[in-house]
C-alpha cells in the first residue's frame, strides 16, 4: 500500500512510498483510509522542525486528522465493516502519569505520551491503517466528506469543556464569544458557540473570500478590523482565541468583558517577539477575575462530543470548509498554501 512518510527532522524528506499493509493485532479495526485532513504540525514535520519515527525507525507516517472506513472489525466490537470512522491521535503514558491513568491523556503531565503521525507511532496517512477499538471513533454516515474534520473539532470540544469548567466555578450566563482567526480551528469553534446559543462574533484579516462566506452562513459576525477594536465595541465574555499571533493573543486577554475567559488554543511561533505591559495586564485580570487557560489535544470524552456536534451541523456548512482536495500522489500540492484555503484534505483512495 501508498502511504505519506517521512523522516523526522529532516526538511524535505517527505515521500509517498510502498509500504506494507497492516496486520490488525488482537482488539483492532482494519481501516480503509478514505482522506487525511492536513494542518500546520504536519507543515512543522515536514519542514524538520518537529516529530519522532517509531522506535527503532528511521521514517514515520504521517497523518492525524484521519477519517476511513472499516473494512474487519472484532466480534462485539461495536464496530462492522462498512463503519465511517477516525482514530484517536493520542495514546496516554503507559506508566502513566495520573491525568492518564484517568482517561485525561490530554492532560499529560510527564510527556510520556504516544502519537499517531507525530510521536513515535506512525499515523493514519495510507490507504490502510489499524486501530484499537478503544480509540476508534464511529461517525454518522452522513459524514463521508467531511468526517476528517472531526480531529479538530475535538480540539475544539475540549476547548469549549474547558471554558465551562472555569464558568463554573460562579454563576455563569455567558452572551457574547469572539474567536480570533477563521481558520479550521477558528470556523469550528464559532460553530460550537452557535450550536450553544451565543451571540457568535469571528475576526480575521481576510476582507471576503470563503472565511467571511462560512462565518456568515453559520448567522455569526465577521470582523476584519483589528482585534482590539472589536473587543472594546463587543465587551465579549469568552475568546477562543486560535491564531497564535503574540499581538492578536495579548489583546484578547485585554480584551474580554469582567469576570471573562480567554481560551488559548493557538500555538504561538517560538522567536517573535512584541512589546506588551504585563503589569497592566495582570492587574486588569486580578481586579476583573478574568481567566487565561491554555488547551490542546483531546481525550475520548472530547471526540464523543465532536462527533455529536458534526452529526448537528449543515453537511454544506461543514463542506465549504475543504477548499481543497489533492490526490494522495500530489501531496506537495497540498502543502502550498493558498490564500482562500481553510482546509486541505489529502484524498488517500486516488
Amino acid at each position: 500500500m501508498r502511504a505519506l512518510t517521512v523522516e523526522p527532522l529532516k526538511a524535505g524528506s517527505a515521500e509517498v512510498r510502498e509500504v506494507p499493509d497492516p496486520e490488525p493485532g488482537p482488539g483492532e479495526l482494519l481501516v480503509e483510509g478514505l482522506a487525511l485532513g492536513i494542518c500546520g504540525t504536519d507543515h512543522e514535520i515536514i519542514d524538520g522542525q518537529y516529530g519522532w519515527a517509531p522506535p527503532g525507525r528511521d521514517r514515520l507516517v504521517l497523518g492525524h486528522e484521519s477519517l476511513g472506513r472499516v473494512r474487519t472489525a472484532p466480534p462485539d466490537s461495536g464496530f462492522a465493516p462498512g463503519d465511517l470512522v477516525v482514530g484517536v491521535v493520542r495514546r496516554p503514558d503507559p506508566v502513566p502519569c495520573g491525568a492518564c491513568a484517568h482517561g485525561e491523556f490530554d492532560m499529560c503531565r510527564n510527556g510520556g505520551y504516544t502519537e499517531r503521525g507525530i510521536k513515535q507511532i506512525d499515523g493514519y496517512g495510507s490507504q490502510l491503517w489499524s486501530v484499537e477499538k478503544d480509540y476508534a471513533v464511529k461517525l454518522d454516515p452522513r459524514l463521508e466528506q467531511a468526517g476528517m474534520l472531526m480531529e479538530p473539532a475535538s480540539v475544539v470540544a475540549k476547548a469549549w469543556d474547558q471554558v465551562e469548567r472555569v464558568g463554573s466555578r460562579s454563576w455563569f450566563e455567558p452572551q457574547r464569544v469572539l474567536v480570533t482567526g477563521a481558520g479550521p480551528i477558528g470556523l469550528l469553534a464559532a460553530l460550537l458557540g452557535v450550536q450553544r446559543g451565543l451571540d457568535v462574533h469571528v475576526v480575521d484579516l481576510a476582507a471576503e473570500g470563503p472565511k467571511r462566506s462560512a462565518v456568515q452562513a453559520l448567522g455569526a459576525h465577521y470582523h476584519s478590523s483589528a482585534v482590539g477594536d472589536v473587543t472594546g465595541q463587543l465587551n465579549p465574555d469568552i475568546i477562543i482565541e486560535a491564531t497564535g499571533v503574540p499581538d492578536v493573543v495579548f489583546a484578547a486577554i485585554a480584551g474580554t468583558a469582567p469576570y471573562g475567559i480567554v481560551c488559548l488554543t493557538g500555538v504561538s511561533t517560538v522567536g517573535r517577539k512584541t512589546r506588551v505591559d504585563l503589569g497592566a495586564a495582570n492587574r486588569e485580570m486580578v481586579l476583573e477575575n478574568d481567566v487565561v487557560v491554555g488547551s490542546v489535544n483531546a481525550n475520548l470524552s472530547h471526540y464523543d462530543a465532536a462527533a455529536q456536534a458534526l452529526a448537528r451541523a449543515d453537511l454544506d456548512w461543514l463542506s465549504q470548509l475543504i477548499t481543497r482536495r489533492v490526490p494522495l500522489d500530489r501531496f506537495e500540492q497540498a502543502l502550498q498554501s493558498r490564500p482562500d484555503d481553510i482546509k486541505v484534505v489529502l484524498e488517500l483512495t486516488q
